[in-house]
């Protein structure tokens, strides 16, 4: 306690001293409306005796119960508890003060007597709280005069009370600038005709134009609205909201969850990823936190969209050091930069290396000696894998051969495969280099389960998940820049169905199955699938989005059918006949239990794929994977759209 009562700042002393003085006028003046014209001037001098102990002793309490310790300015209900128990404790301590140490010194009588010491309670109360609540006050006074002095945008809410009420908070402790809220619509009933920290609930989501209107008329025009997340929750119709608004002229922004923004609220504009999702799984942080706070990670690829995502999941989770290897030059920088600039303890080191270098590969992780590597480098576009299918094979498969054997020799805990979906009973160049690269870690995590026994000294894990919303290569992002275009937007196929998640949550929940793999109880399992949820057809995607944008598909933007590519199926899926899946107790994640072959195998395969690949030989190679994996098929392309 003392080694932190040293480290208090000017403001820490302050406050302390206002708490002292806080309860000694409260003694003083209980004592004097008790005694006053009732030998007062006799009882004071021993009261002035023992007054100096006891705000000594309130220091302490009020240290204890973080009292001194406060910002003011965002007092809050457990703070006004903290300040009862002080006045509790306290009054107790009077308590005993008069009843046991003074008492049988004052000749029967007692000193200060109940009436002075419940008067001293509420005093107490008052006086600690009081300053504290007028301080609150004149600080949000001078908020809202500031709002008004730069013309701050009259803001509505769309959302339930509780999100609601976190960027009012925002708006009172400064986080939001140039906002003012003047209403809220909640999709609860049971939130209508109330106010949330003053500001109104003036209806329901389908009210909008109705309240804008009634502002307008006023001379008070509403000019922006915030959709927080509850506006975006499944029967909350976000698309209608969004259009509605944009109808009426008004700038839309979208409150982030607090996993995404952190204790303070920053607004982001919304985009049409926020409008496609599902339902998302409840992660939990903790147990991410627990795999990764203090540990040195790997990520390969880490320059790309998911490799970039997980390496900010890494340092948001405390990580000590991460190692960024990527191919790119550009990508490697960029990615460098932005997490060096957020608020993160991690060592951040970035490196140019390609996985298809064994020898650099390995001298990277001997000199940085990971404790968990996550390998999501990788060609991943399934039609330029078809026609320069040799790279895919020397990066997919020997890139991943290469990171597997350099991670088992640098001694790390764990290796995270980043899949995907195609390698179930695949159909793609992409999908069988895959899937042969989970075969190879699914053999080395085996081998080295049997030769350390009850616990392997090390786990390697494939992850498989479907398309992820904005990430490089996306529908989406290329959907956006047709339409920005003027069109058209070019589908494959009308028939065609995929899966989507956002790119945080797949990082997560990668994270999250690697935390279940290292339990010593979960050997059995090294591939995991990640639930996508509901499919979704890529051109009723591709019209909603025209129509998000305030325009009217086959009118405003046409839709072009361009036929389905080489390697591409119409439906993806997520679980093959011949591999069984097993529950593991983790929403939104899967246990797979597919084939396995034994490494001497694998490395016989290895060794004549290499070769193939070196003479050129199209048919061998791809003979050679499907001794690995039998199930690949060539499937014939759908008839071409009308």
């Amino acid at each position: 306690m003392l080694t932190s009562i040293r480290s208090f700042t000017y403001r820490n002393w302050l406050i302390a001293l206002h708490d002292l003085l806080a309860t000694a006028v409260a003694v003083l003046l209980s004592f004097y409306l008790r005694f006053d014209g009732e030998n007062l001037w006799d009882r004071l001098p021993l009261l002035l005796t023992i007054l100096p102990y006891f705000v000594g002793f309130s220091f302490f309490v009020c240290y204890l119960f973080q009292l001194t310790t406060t910002k003011w300015r965002f007092i809050s209900i457990p703070d006004l508890l903290n300040i009862l128990r002080v006045a509790s404790v306290l009054t107790i301590a009077l308590l005993v003060l008069d009843y046991i140490f003074l008492a049988p010194n004052m000749y029967g009588t007692f000193f200060l007597g109940k009436m002075t010491i419940v008067l001293y309670w509420f005093l107490e109360v008052f006086f600690l709280a009081g300053s504290r609540l007028a301080y609150r006050y004149f600080r949000y006074t001078r908020t809202r005069n500031k709002a008004r002095r730069m013309d701050a945008a009259p803001t509505l809410l769309i959302g339930k009370a509780a999100d609601a009420e976190v960027f009012l908070r925002g708006i009172e402790s400064g986080a939001v600038n140039r906002l003012w809220a003047v209403g809220i619509l909640s999709p609860a009933c049971s939130d209508r005709g109330q106010s949330i920290r003053s500001i109104p609930v003036l209806g329901g989501l389908d009210d909008l134009q109705d309240v804008v209107e009634d502002f307008a008329g006023r001379n008070k025009p509403i000019r922006h609205v915030v959709m927080t997340p509850s506006a975006f929750e499944e029967g909350a119709e976000p698309e209608a909201t969004l259009m509605r608004a944009r109808k009426l002229g008004l700038s839309v922004s979208r409150l982030p969850s607090l996993e995404e923004s952190g204790d303070s609220p920053r607004l982001a504009p919304v985009v049409v990823e926020d409008l496609l999702l599902r339902p998302s799984v409840d992660i939990d942080y903790r147990r991410l936190e627990g795999l990764l706070k203090g540990k040195s990670i790997v990520v390969t690829g880490g320059g790309g969209s998911i490799g970039y995502e997980i390496c900010d999941r890494i340092a948001t989770f405390g990580a000590a050091r991460l190692l960024v290897i990527e191919h790119s030059e550009p990508a490697l920088y960029a990615a460098t930069e932005a997490l060096a600039a957020r608020a993160s303890n991690t060592k951040i080191e970035g490196r140019i290396a390609d996985i298809r270098d064994r020898d650099r590969i390995s001298k990277l992780f001997t000199e940085f000696k990971p404790d968990v590597v996550f390998h999501a480098a990788a060609l991943k576009h399934v039609p330029i894998l078809e026609r320069d299918w040799g790279e895919g094979v020397k990066t997919n498969i020997f890139g991943s051969v290469n990171v597997a054997e350099a991670a088992r020799a640098s001694g790390a805990e764990a290796m995270v495969m980043i899949s995907t979906d195609k390698a179930i009973e695949p159909v793609s160049m992409l999908g069988l280099t895959k899937r042969f690269a989970e075969l190879y870690c699914q053999a080395l995590d085996r081998e080295l389960a049997c030769a350390s026994g009850e616990k392997p000294s090390m786990r390697l894990i494939s992850v498989r998940f479907g398309n992820v919303l904005a990430s490089n290569g996306s529908v989406v992002p290329k959907f956006k820049a047709q339409i920005e275009a003027g069109g058209p937007v070019t589908v494959t196929h009308p028939d065609m169905v995929r899966y989507f998640m956002t790119i945080r949550e797949a990082c997560d929940l990668v994270i999250t199955a690697a935390t279940h793999a290292l339990k010593s109880q979960h050997v059995d399992a090294s591939v995991f699938v990640l639930s996508m949820g509901q499919p979704v057809k890529i051109v009723e995607l591709a019209e909603r989005m025209i129509r998000l944008s305030g325009l009217q598909p086959g009118y405003d933007i046409e839709i072009v059918f361009t036929g389905v590519r080489p390697g591409e199926r119409l439906h993806e899926i997520l679980f093959a006949e011949h591999e069984p899946t097993t529950d593991i107790g983790i929403p939104g994640i899967m246990a797979a239990c597919p084939n396995e072959l034994s490494l001497p195998t694998l490395r016989q395969g290895l060794a004549a794929l290499e070769a193939a690949v070196v003479a050129g030989r199209h048919d061998e190679v791809v003979a050679i994977l499907k001794g690995a994996v039998p199930e690949f098929r060539i499937e014939p392309a759908p008839s071409a759209p009308q």
